[in-house]
């Protein structure tokens, strides 16, 4: 959506891409974090970073729809910790080296390409991890296992192991040395996108609970003539909103290329809180029936769930907040 023309994307701002995301996701989460994670992060980062010849290689099929991108960054010994990177990629002649195990990849089952952080000098740190592009089907890069989850089942998470795995020199995204920050730079973004997620679950939650209430009758009247019935729709109309807003301002920074780093976390703090407080409540509307799945609120409930995770924990997000807050 947000690649420009010029290598085939729509050329759309970020606000267009969160009303589409909020849209998409109100009707099936799993098909939003597809959408977000082949915008925000694979496009986004090599539009924004990748040389010409990624470009035209990848980002010009990418925007066409005829690629799917996946994002490698999470370990198991590297979550939320994400400079903890054991994964290396070691230069060997016009070959980069990859080794090491990668988990809860979206799309990493399917995606055509993946960007991979890896640590080619770990004496560094943070700033000794970089970016390469790795294909589909390269000798050495491996599906271990796709995962059995609460939510989001329709989109593929997987663990990816990379053994010998030899990626061309010119697949780098950047310099040596950039990835950690790569990383950090394109989460930004994906956060707004996830926020947009949270939103449409939410939404969801809501719409699934006022139709009910008008239709349910209990001690002779109708849910949504009770006062209890009437508060909590309310609360979860205002909270939405609230959320709306939000994401809409760290949209709307983005798109005026100022800082929203703090902002976009807020956004996803807060729309992931209110999407899965949304759902609680619309289960707690349907009552009993809530609780199967004849009605799609325990879906919501299940999907909800997982926006205050990935993308940087909810914790995370109060951590990036707090810095800038107390930052000199």
């Amino acid at each position: 959506m947000m690649v420009s023309e010029k290598y085939g994307g729509a050329g759309l701002d970020t606000i267009s891409y969160v009303l589409a995301m909020e849209e998409i996701s109100r009707i099936d989460a799993s098909c939003g974090v597809i959408v977000s994670v082949n915008n925000s992060l694979v496009c986004f980062g090599i539009e924004e970073w990748g040389a010409e010849e990624q470009k035209q290689k990848y980002l010009v099929p990418l925007a066409q729809g005829k690629l799917l991108g996946a994002f490698a960054l999470s370990e198991p010994e590297a979550g939320s910790d994400a400079a903890n990177q054991q994964t290396t990629a070691r230069l060997d002649g016009d070959f980069y080296v990859l080794n090491g195990a990668k988990n809860f990849i979206t799309n990493g089952a399917n995606a055509d390409i993946i960007l991979v952080m890896a640590a080619t000098d770990k004496s560094k740190g943070a700033n000794g991890i970089s970016t390469f592009i790795v294909e589909k089907g390269t000798r050495g890069l491996s599906v271990v296992k796709k995962e059995k989850k609460l939510g989001i089942r329709s989109s593929d998470t997987a663990s990816l192991a990379f053994e010998d795995c030899r990626v061309p020199r010119s697949n780098r995204v950047a310099e040596e040395g950039f990835g950690f920050k790569f990383a950090m730079k394109t989460l930004d973004g994906g956060r707004i996108g996830i926020a947009a997620q949270a939103l449409g679950i939410g939404r969801a939650s809501f719409e699934a609970a006022r139709v009910y209430s008008k239709q349910r009758k209990a001690f002779g009247s109708y849910l949504s003539q009770l006062q209890a019935i009437q508060f909590k729709l309310a609360d979860m109309a205002t909270k939405l909103e609230a959320a709306r807003l939000l994401t809409l301002e760290s949209a709307a920074l983005k798109d005026a290329r100022k800082r929203y780093s703090t902002p976009a976390a807020q956004a996803k703090l807060f729309a992931s809180k209110v999407a899965v407080d949304c759902a609680l409540e619309a289960i707690q509307i349907h009552g009993g029936y809530g609780y199967i799945r004849d009605f799609p609120v325990e879906r919501y409930l299940r999907d909800a769930k997982i926006t205050e995770i990935y993308e940087g924990t909810s914790e995370i997000q109060r951590l990036v907040i707090a810095r800038d807050l107390l930052r000199e």
